[in-house]
């Protein structure tokens, strides 16, 4: 086993403690910044998320034979023991956030695989309900760590989807391959430009200490989930703008087609089309300026989508605003919010010099109108999922 980094460090003590054993090996998958182009994944579209140096990590044991197919989950945060027959399980029979764990074993079997009983101990740096993908981070390490230790044979691609259906299928998200995708399919220094249709992705440099940037992120604390109703509500409506223009996904539909969608679609229908329409030109146009001019060249295309997320697609809030408004006038490059939206956190790319200042802002206009101060940190392109 590889040295553990020093937030996991703990992790197989602990584990012993709890099930009386040592774990059989440790992983970690990484939670994510999305760069840009915020709910295009579900509409066959363009993503360019980034793993971040924050991860769940995981304890795996299988269960010696004849003990039965029993899984058994805990959180080095506390709390009872989660147990869950395999051979019987379902969704309203799992503590929630033992669900994303439950839900890849779920999927594993609807692929054919018959899985032993397991002891799994979890521990996480990414902040819960702050949009960085905590729980895809989740799924993918222990999707990871099963096919590693159990030699299922599965590629990282085909993890995504086994973590995909764990969450829509399971948990009960709507959500696309974005997050399960970045936290798999990653690598340091880069973005992962990723056709939500094709599948087909590739790496895109984000070299941000070499430009002399940092990416800070604002966690406002207030959270948000992906299996709420406001979430459900915008697939819906992306699903009826998409079947009233007579196409498979928003992602079929072009720039020049947006007047002909605002004279059919109803106001929210088209406010929300045409979100996604602009967002995936967005994606593409940043593309373009990473691999030509660099991350410096960005900003402008970052407070764009801030807008259209504001304005068309309804996912800001008051607190999002804020960060990305303060930070803008405190001498950012770009701002916006990142994530699913509801809450969360937004994304500032800030010139190191002034990585400081911004950030003092930002606390400043929260604690001026009266918010819970947030958490600020700054985060680089990190791997996607890996043993300890």
């Amino acid at each position: 086993m590889t040295a553990l980094p020093t937030a996991f460090d703990a992790l197989p003590a602990s584990f012993t403690e709890l099930y009386g054993a040592s774990p059989d090996a440790c992983f970690a998958a990484p939670g994510r910044v999305n760069l840009i182009g915020e709910h295009t994944d579900y509409n066959e579209g363009f993503v360019l998320p980034f793993a971040i140096d924050r991860a769940a990590g995981v304890g795996l044991r299988i269960r010696p034979e004849g003990s039965g197919r029993l899984l058994r989950v805990a959180s080095t945060r506390g709390g009872p023991v989660v147990e869950a027959e395999l051979d019987s399980l379902e969704t309203r029979s799992v503590a929630p956030w033992a669900r994303y764990v439950a839900g890849v074993f779920w999927a594993l079997e609807q692929r054919g695989f018959t899985l032993p009983g397991s002891d799994i101990l979890v521990d996480s740096t990414v902040p819960i309900g702050a949009g960085l993908s905590s729980s895809a981070a989740l799924e993918c390490a222990v999707a990871f760590g099963l096919n590693e230790q159990l030699g299922l044979g599965l590629s990282r691609e085909e993890l995504v989807l086994v973590c995909q259906s764990a969450e829509n299928d399971f948990v009960g998200a709507p959500t696309g391959i974005l997050d399960q995708s970045a936290s798999l399919l990653s690598t340091p220094d880069h973005a992962l430009f990723l056709d939500c249709r094709t599948r087909q992705g590739r790496q895109v440099a984000l070299p941000l200490a070499a430009a002399g940037l940092v990416m800070l992120v604002i966690d406002t604390r207030v959270s948000h989930a992906h299996d709420s109703g406001g979430y459900k509500e915008l697939v819906a409506a992306c699903t009826r703008g998409a079947k009233e223009l007579g196409v498979k996904a928003l992602r079929d539909v072009g720039i020049e087609r947006l007047a002909e969608a605002e004279g059919t679609l109803a106001p929210e229908i088209y406010r929300r089309v045409k979100h996604i329409v602009t967002e995936n030109q967005r994606v593409l146009r940043t593309v373009e300026l990473l691999e030509s001019r660099g991350p410096a060249a960005i900003g402008d295309l970052l407070v764009a989508s801030h807008a259209s997320m504001r304005d068309d697609f309804g996912i800001s809030s008051v607190e999002l605003d804020l960060a990305v408004d303060t930070a803008m006038a405190a001498g950012a490059i770009g701002a916006r919010m990142t994530g699913g939206g509801f809450g969360g956190s937004a994304i500032a790319l800030v010139a190191a010099s002034r990585a400081a200042e911004v950030s003092a802002a930002v606390l400043a206009a929260f604690a001026a109108a009266g918010y819970i101060a947030p958490e600020i940190f700054s985060v680089v392109p990190g791997p996607g999922a890996r043993h300890l």
